[in-house]
């Protein structure tokens, strides 16, 4: 299993077109055995489905994501996890453990708005 997360600063960022940059995880009989950061050159919500596929992601843990986006990975056969906040290497290893839940509703059309005041365990959008 490969794993990506729209990084910043140790935490999950919140809007999945603007990403800088992805975390990924690669994963072998439930444990992280390798991490690497790759840089997204700007790329916006179309390409980053494209250049997660080229590299063998196959699941993606984010905050808000457009539905232009989410049609994009479903076309790329990548499982999405939504509405996530919080520590990038937390998630993945609540995601790992089987409790990560997804928010359907964490959509991204309020341009600006990056972050939202929930408490970590979360892991959900408030939107």
């Amino acid at each position: 299993m490969r794993i990506a997360i729209p990084f910043e600063k140790g935490q999950i960022f919140q809007h999945f077109g603007h990403t800088e940059r992805f975390k990924i995880y690669d994963i072998e009989d439930g444990a992280v055995t390798v991490t690497t950061t790759v840089n997204t050159d700007g790329s916006g919500h179309g390409a980053l489905a494209d250049i997660l596929k080229k590299i063998h992601v196959d699941t993606l843990i984010c905050g808000n994501i457009g539905d232009g986006a989410r049609r994009a990975l479903t076309e790329a056969g990548i499982e999405y996890y939504c509405g996530i906040t919080g520590s990038a290497d937390q998630a993945v290893d609540t995601l790992l453990k089987g409790h990560l839940v997804s928010n359907p509703d964490a959509h991204c059309d309020h341009h600006g708005q990056h972050h939202h005041g929930e408490a970590h365990g979360e892991h959900h959008c408030n939107e």
